[in-house]
């Protein structure tokens, strides 16, 4: 058995409720182990035999059919995980908060960081592997210009973000 991360988009916001109990039962449900929820914003961590493209396709469906919404899923192994976050570039500090935007697909990362105007001086972004690290002062994780890019409808689907700290949890 494989580990992995499914980041669940969309969850326990826009009215959209989960409760991480329910939510990790459909995951034994489908067959999956060692299934440990974290925080309440659609954070599952689990092992499951197969590829990532079934299990991402069976965990949506599962979604969709037990809670009724139209999920999307990102999903990530668990080995890959601490080198996100280890290769995170810009310094940390206590009057930022530091993101990760995870990606289904590679163009998606690429369009949100296409032809980016940003002032360094209030927010930061680059392109790792397979995510777009960010970095913006506390308060403003709505409303900078990346921020507004991440929220377009054209990257509902294929985007969720998490902060370091709630990925760290995860490990």
């Amino acid at each position: 058995m494989v580990g992995w991360i499914a980041l669940l988009r969309g969850v326990n916001v826009n009215g959209i409720t989960i409760r991480s109990a329910d939510l990790a039962a459909l995951f034994r449900d489908l067959g999956y182990g060692d299934v440990r929820t974290v925080l309440a914003s659609g954070n599952v961590v689990f092992t499951a035999d197969g590829d990532a493209a079934s299990i991402k396709s069976a965990i949506e469906q599962g979604l969709r059919d037990r809670f009724g919404y139209d999920a999307w899923v990102v999903l990530v192994p668990h080995g890959a995980l601490a080198a996100v976050v280890d290769a995170f570039p810009f310094p940390s500090d206590a009057d930022r908060h530091d993101y990760v935007v995870f990606g289904s697909e590679d163009t998606a990362l690429d369009d949100l960081v296409a032809d980016l105007a940003l002032d360094d001086a209030v927010e930061r972004v680059a392109r790792g592997d397979g995510v777009v690290y960010w970095s913006c002062p506390k308060g403003s994780s709505t409303d900078t210009v990346f921020a507004r890019r991440a929220a377009a409808a054209r990257f509902k689907r294929t985007t969720t973000t998490r902060n370091t700290n709630t990925l760290r949890r995860l490990l």
